[in-house]
């Protein structure tokens, strides 16, 4: 769905596949495999896309509010331990050795 939504927002700024993908420092076939929704291409890429056509990233238009967003999710995970073990199972068989 975000391809499709950086495929339709370019082409309503009268923008080139070419002229896109070199603006983001792409090639024309990276950009293709955005625009389909391969699942092969970096994350940060296709947000860097989606930004520069102007696709709002999650649901939030106003880049402070992503900020804040952003703040928001830092004080959520400051608030929960660094990392999360599983839960070990007590296999012993009464044995000491």
């Amino acid at each position: 769905m975000l391809g499709q939504q950086i495929r339709l927002a370019r082409m309503a700024r009268g923008m080139t596949a070419d002229e896109l993908a070199g603006t983001a420092g792409i090639s024309r076939m990276t950009l293709h495999s955005i625009e389909r929704g391969s699942a092969t291409t970096s994350i940060g890429t296709v947000f860097n896309i989606a930004t520069i056509v102007g696709v709002p990233l999650f649901g939030v238009d106003d880049p402070s509010e992503l900020i804040a967003l952003r703040r928001r999710g830092e004080e959520r995970l400051a608030l929960l331990p660094a990392r999360v073990d599983r839960s070990r199972r007590d296999n012993s068989d009464g044995l000491d050795f």
